[in-house]
């Protein structure tokens, strides 16, 4: 069976790296945040171009500390598209914020601009986009919005480190760019990981006291704070990542692109990539005419593991009933989440491999 993702062939590969790694943090003990999580944060932040890094525990706390560190809490809004992992909205609801629904596009399935601003208040301070599925969002469009209206943008660069906008890394672009590293990731750790990207020193400055329990001077505690450090094993892991980063990309946009050139079925409808972005294929995702369980199904029998993301969106989540949306309220995002599927896609796929996917999607009937 193909695996969606299959991360221990990286594993089989890098060993001895990854491994030497780890071995210098327990000979050093450099376990909670540290030597070789500072020395991780230096490095993405280099990768990125920006000054400042603060690694955290995980993509959902980077969010936490993004928000907060923009002063948003109890009593504000923040728009955050529907169509994205439930954790975009974990961290504004941590805050003590609301979140705020907007739909995605039907093509991109990235942030409706348009329904984003017709959910603006005057209790809004931020606007979260999501660069879903490793396709930066619209962010001229976000940004001219927030400026018209006095708000933050935030990015979620969770699934999408190293794509670019306009030439521009994503979470190099709005007042602060949240990462995840967990495991599956575009660059990831061996276990939980993230980090918070930023070019002001007072962002930078609020976090890494927030994140150490609210000290900056151990002992001495100047505001409520988190135990939001990023492990110093994690942190060596991530700086080996690093290293193949770049090819582990090249062949994620090889794989990625040969889908799009080569997928033909027409039962199967592909995501827009803008010409002005570069993404990195994190995630391939494709809509299923008719019943995605069936395609699923069709695709086991044929040697092929997929599964779907976020077949439920997040205004129709359990967790925010209490906030009264409904069915129809995001409509695109709704199709989208039943009719997603997400293909086999990792930088260790081999041609044979990819061409099996494509030769059997396109041989789908339904």
């Amino acid at each position: 069976m193909l695996k969606r993702i299959d991360i221990g062939r990286d594993y089989k590969k890098h060993e001895e790296e990854y491994l030497e790694a780890i071995k210098r943090v327990c000979v050093e003990t450099a376990f909670s945040g540290g030597k070789y999580a500072d020395i991780f944060d230096k490095e993405f932040a280099q990768f990125l171009g920006v000054p400042y890094v603060q690694g955290v525990n995980n993509g959902t706390s980077a969010i936490h500390c993004a928000l907060a560190a923009l002063g948003i809490g109890k009593g504000d809004e923040v728009i955050v598209p529907a169509n994205t992992y439930i954790a975009t909205a974990w961290g504004v609801t941590y805050t003590g914020a609301t979140p705020v629904f907007a739909d995605c596009t039907a093509d991109t399935w990235e942030i409706d601009p348009k329904s984003a601003e017709e959910k603006i208040t005057d209790k809004t301070k931020a606007i979260i986009g999501v660069h879903l599925y490793g396709q930066p969002f619209e962010y001229n469009e976000i940004r001219r919005i927030a400026d018209k209206h006095g708000l933050y943008v935030v990015e979620d660069c969770a699934q999408a480190h190293g794509a670019r906008y306009e030439g521009k890394m994503v979470g190099t672009l709005g007042e602060l760019g949240c990462f995840s590293f967990y495991p599956g990731k575009n660059l990831y750790a061996f276990g939980e990981g993230g980090a918070v990207s930023c070019k002001e020193k007072k962002y930078n400055d609020y976090i890494y006291v927030m994140k150490n329990q609210g000290c900056n001077v151990r002992y001495y505690h100047e505001m409520i704070g988190y135990n939001y450090r990023l492990e110093g094993i994690q942190g060596a892991v991530l700086s080996v990542s690093l290293w193949f980063l770049h090819e582990w990309t090249r062949r994620r946009i090889e794989i990625g692109e040969r889908y799009m050139r080569e997928i033909n079925n027409p039962l199967v409808t592909l995501q827009k990539h803008p010409e002005n972005t570069e993404p990195v294929f994190h995630l391939f995702e494709i809509m299923i005419a008719g019943d995605p369980d069936r395609f699923l199904e069709y695709m086991a029998g044929k040697g092929i593991e997929c599964n779907r993301h976020y077949p439920v969106p997040c205004h129709l989540q359990k967790a925010y009933a209490d906030l009264g949306y409904r069915k129809g309220d995001c409509p695109n995002a709704e199709e989208l989440a039943g009719h997603c599927v997400t293909l086999p896609l990792f930088p260790e796929m081999t041609d044979e491999e990819v061409g099996l996917v494509i030769d059997s999607i396109n041989g789908y009937k339904g």
